[in-house]
């Protein structure tokens, strides 16, 4: 998997997520993500909170991200920071690509990850699950 993906992928799945993980929220935050969600987040989190907590651009970046998850901009400046550390970091990006993989096929039903980027509404996505048709 590559750098860009890795960081799309991760923003997509912790921008919901960090206000629960930076400690900036109420007890209803699991309510809207769901404990699943937030334990893979968890376990994403613990990987790259080190290297995140000693980059204070990457740790504004997060911060910033967890007070407006529906800031597109917010969302670009952290997937950026994210790729930067991946880069910077070869075991880190192993390690993240590898919880990716152990995380990405459910034991059933469907799962359907998509992100939207740019101007042009570019979608990229994964589909994870048994016996789908795509038309």
């Amino acid at each position: 998997m590559d750098i860009a993906t890795i960081a799309a992928t991760l923003t997509t799945m912790l921008t919901p997520c960090l206000p629960t993980l930076l400690g900036k929220v109420a007890d209803g935050a699991l309510q809207k993500v769901g404990e699943d969600t937030l334990a893979r987040a968890k376990r994403l989190w613990g990987k790259l909170s080190g290297a995140i907590a000693a980059k204070p651009v990457a740790q504004e970046a997060a911060t910033d991200l967890a007070q407006a998850p529906d800031d597109p901009d917010l969302q670009a400046a952290f997937r950026v920071q994210l790729k930067k550390l991946l880069e910077a970091d070869p075991e880190l990006k192993a390690a993240i690509a590898q919880l990716l993989a152990d995380q990405a096929a459910p034991a059933d039903g469907v799962q359907i990850q998509q992100t939207v980027s740019g101007n042009q509404n570019i979608t990229v996505g994964q589909m994870f699950g048994g016996g789908n048709y795509i038309n």
